[in-house]
């Protein structure tokens, strides 16, 4: 299978690129399709010094040809980039293509995180990302409440639920096998798309938890 991540030169894409590489070839994706390649020749040293021989690959190029060779395609970016990334890329994916969005629309406040649907009345990620999606079933929601830091430690055994958010069973089927290959991470399905909301509010809840608690890097976990 092949993953394409979008900002994949980003913390996220890093950790992401290094641990399904172990088992699928992932396509990095960026704007300057240079940038994206010189990551994933550091990425591939990164993975052939944590686990010695790979499986799949670790490459790089631009945005909209990871997007054409992609079986799954990651939306690493930043909520207020959603529109001018995805009108471009989501028109280019195959009808089969998974599209998976971690997107939090969140902002730093004087009181702490906040959710910006809710501060500005605004759109939640899934819903603008929705709206470019040309088979809008194909739209899976997860990975909000992971730790960035611990992902890209390759070898570090991860202990979180991942909340998971679809309408189409075989593809949310698809997203949870992803998540089950990551070593101490648990799908947990929360609904259809319409309920991502509940997902993405998870991040600012564990940020400002994080930091008025004084705990290092949590995640959730059900019990």
């Amino acid at each position: 299978m092949k993953i394409g991540i979008i900002g994949g030169t980003g913390g996220m894409g890093k950790g992401f690129a290094l641990r399904w590489s172990q088992n699928h070839d992932v396509i990095i994706g960026s704007r300057d399709a240079t940038r994206a390649s010189d990551s994933a020749v550091e990425y591939t040293n990164l993975a052939k010094e944590a686990f010695g021989e790979m499986k799949g690959t670790i490459s790089g190029s631009d945005n909209v040809s990871v997007a054409k060779e992609s079986d799954v395609l990651i939306l690493s970016i930043p909520y207020e980039n959603i529109d001018s990334v995805c009108s471009g890329v989501l028109p280019e994916i195959k009808d089969s293509c998974v599209v998976v969005s971690p997107i939090v629309p969140m902002t730093k406040t004087d009181v702490g995180f906040e959710f910006i649907p809710i501060k500005e009345n605004k759109p939640f990620s899934y819903q603008l990302v929705l709206k470019h999606m040309k088979n809008k079933s194909k739209l899976v929601s997860a990975f909000h409440v992971i730790s960035e830091k611990k992902l890209v430690n390759p070898t570090l055994e991860l202990n979180y639920d991942i909340f998971v958010c679809g309408d189409d069973d075989e593809s949310v089927q698809v997203v949870n096998g992803l998540i089950n290959e990551i070593k101490g991470l648990r799908p947990i399905y929360l609904g259809p798309g319409e309920l991502s909301y509940l997902s993405e509010i998870s991040t600012p809840l564990l940020l400002n938890a994080m930091i008025r608690n004084k705990i290092n890097n949590p995640g959730i976990k059900i019990v």
